[in-house]
């Protein structure tokens, strides 16, 4: 039994575009490139977009306190809403100031996170433990570089994270479309 060229093509349109791929990851790179440029603008505009987040997480959260069928929990899930809500409003009403606040939990969560990698590398030894080592002890040192430049840190930190993470995911794409050209060159040759 054939395949009928309907489904063929159907099957086709499901797999994602090689140059698909590679727009997304160009436009990832140029943001990124454009978000290093500014870094003190960058981090202040992330802030106040996670301010934004937290508005309407704190505003949903309410909504659903009172549109649920059961009262169990109401006080509590409003005062979740409400602090949401205010902490956002925080963020957004003076975002240099809350960026400050927010590189200091990042650079805490670091060491944290890095001193419990380490000890899960130990655990995990035979399982790649050096690379989780390795990874722990880069966070920890990233959370006390953070901290060494703290509070003037908390004007660049968070527009570097998000400039680098734009740039790699964007090199990622660029990479995975290019392999999606391969296999489809190949396939096709």
């Amino acid at each position: 039994m054939t395949a009928s060229p309907i489904s063929e093509r159907h099957t086709e349109s499901l797999e994602p575009s090689w140059w698909g791929a590679i727009l997304v990851g160009i436009i990832f790179l140029f943001a990124g490139i454009f978000v290093l440029g500014d870094l003190v603008a960058a981090t202040v505009i992330s802030t106040m977009l996670i301010g934004v987040l937290l508005v309407v997480a704190g505003v949903s959260e309410i909504f659903q306190a009172f549109s649920t069928q059961h009262w169990r929990g109401f006080a509590l899930r409003v005062l979740v809403g409400l602090l949401y809500a205010v902490c956002g409003i925080m963020l957004i009403t003076d975002p240099a100031r809350a960026s400050v606040i927010l590189t200091l939990i990042f650079a805490l969560s670091l060491i944290a996170s890095g001193c419990i990698r380490i000890v899960q590398a130990f655990q995990y030894w035979a399982l790649f433990g050096p690379l989780l080592l390795i990874s722990g002890i880069i966070g920890i040192v990233a959370g006390l570089v953070i901290l060494a430049k703290w509070p003037i840190s908390g004007l660049w930190v968070l527009g570097l994270v998000v400039g680098i993470d734009l740039v790699s995911h964007g090199i990622w794409w660029l990479f995975f479309g290019s392999r999606l050209r391969q296999e489809r060159s190949a396939v096709l040759g």
